[in-house]
């Protein structure tokens, strides 16, 4: 009886080590937090003449009411990207920092309910975990954030993931973007990275992430935000799909909110609108993000371009029909589901 339970100990303990050696097909790095929705009414939103750099206005020096708050647990874009991943079946992990706080622990708990590895989160005890506050006003809002300064390093992954992507960290993070750089370059026969610059990663500028860039499979950013990372705050959509690819990306995909998205791999230059809204949008947070791991989902899932580009705008119009950016991600049948019921025009638009 002894030797039956010994062998039965080997083979828990071999099915152990074999998961966790098993190749996680899509592996986020970037930070986590929470965020605290605070729905607002009394407000109004200034914009210029063209309808640009539109400012939340609210009467200063008074008490502004609001009419509820909504916690939403282990957010950020790149815990958003794993959920994501998770959910259209591919095996997902995160790599991030979290505090030894009680917000911390629930996160973690999010990421396990979700299916994301996280034997690679790293806990500081003595620190607090990201917690941001969004000021909700129409299907809008405005992000007040703050990123812990955590020790940034990159925990031992020894199986190298299939795709590695990389978003927000806070200011303090210049080494670990190298670090980052690093791994994929001595691992690049395996590992493709995505990246989806953050505030900070694009104030820093391309020159000084300039190994990041030129590793990069697949690059992610909105009009306004290319415009900054070119310089070029004149230029139409394909001088900017053209100055980020020369900083290096090989797929670069720029969106334009409402008004759809575009893709430029060096030969062809796509254009995909936006899947219509079945009803008005609750919240536009997290609809990049569900577009911009999702495209890159179907890319590792086998689809090609224009194919990646037509599931992306799905998953944004589903989580936009949400509070938070994770509960509108959908599982891959019903995405297939809405792909299969679009409407006619909803097809990825080659311009020459």
């Amino acid at each position: 009886m002894i030797k039956y339970w010994e062998q039965f100990q080997n083979i828990g303990f071999n099915f152990k080590l074999t998961q966790m050696a098993k190749q996680i097909d899509f592996l986020a790095i970037g930070d986590i937090t929470t965020d605290a929705f605070i729905r607002i009414k009394d407000a109004s939103v200034s914009c210029d003449e063209n309808k640009e750099n539109c400012k939340l206005c609210v009467s200063f020096g008074e008490k502004i009411p609001y009419e509820f708050v909504k916690v939403v647990k282990a957010v950020g874009n790149s815990s958003n990207a794993a959920v994501c991943a998770s959910r259209l079946g591919l095996s997902s992990g995160l790599v991030t920092d979290i505090g030894g706080d009680l917000n911390g622990k629930e996160c973690l708990g999010v990421l396990k309910k979700e299916g994301v590895v996280t034997k690679y989160v790293r806990v500081h005890k003595e620190m607090e975990t990201n917690y941001h506050y969004v000021l909700w006003y129409e299907a809008e809002r405005t992000i007040l954030i703050k990123h812990q300064e955590y020790p940034y390093s990159l925990p031992k992954i020894k199986q190298a993931p299939k795709w590695i992507y990389f978003s927000s960290v806070a200011p303090n993070s210049i080494d670990y973007h190298h670090e980052i750089a690093d791994y994929v370059r001595n691992n690049k026969e395996t590992t493709k990275l995505v990246f989806q610059p953050g505030t900070f990663q694009i104030k820093l500028g391309a020159e000084k992430l300039k190994d990041l860039y030129e590793l990069t499979e697949i690059f992610f950013c909105n009009v306004e935000e290319a415009k900054k990372i070119t310089g070029q705050e004149n230029s139409e959509i394909k001088a900017l799909l053209d100055g980020i690819r020369k900083l290096g990306p090989k797929i670069v995909v720029i969106t334009d909110g409402p008004k759809g998205a575009y893709s430029y791999d060096g030969k062809e230059i796509w254009f995909m609108p936006m899947y219509p809204d079945p009803k008005a949008p609750v919240s536009r947070t997290g609809a990049g993000d569900a577009f911009s791991s999702t495209f890159t989902i179907a890319l590792a899932l086998g689809k090609s371009i224009p194919e990646a580009l037509s599931w992306g705008p799905i998953n944004s119009m589903s989580v936009v029909q949400y509070v938070g950016a994770q509960e509108g991600l959908l599982k891959r049948e019903k995405l297939e589901e809405f792909l299969k019921n679009a409407p006619e025009n909803y097809k990825p638009q080659k311009i020459s």
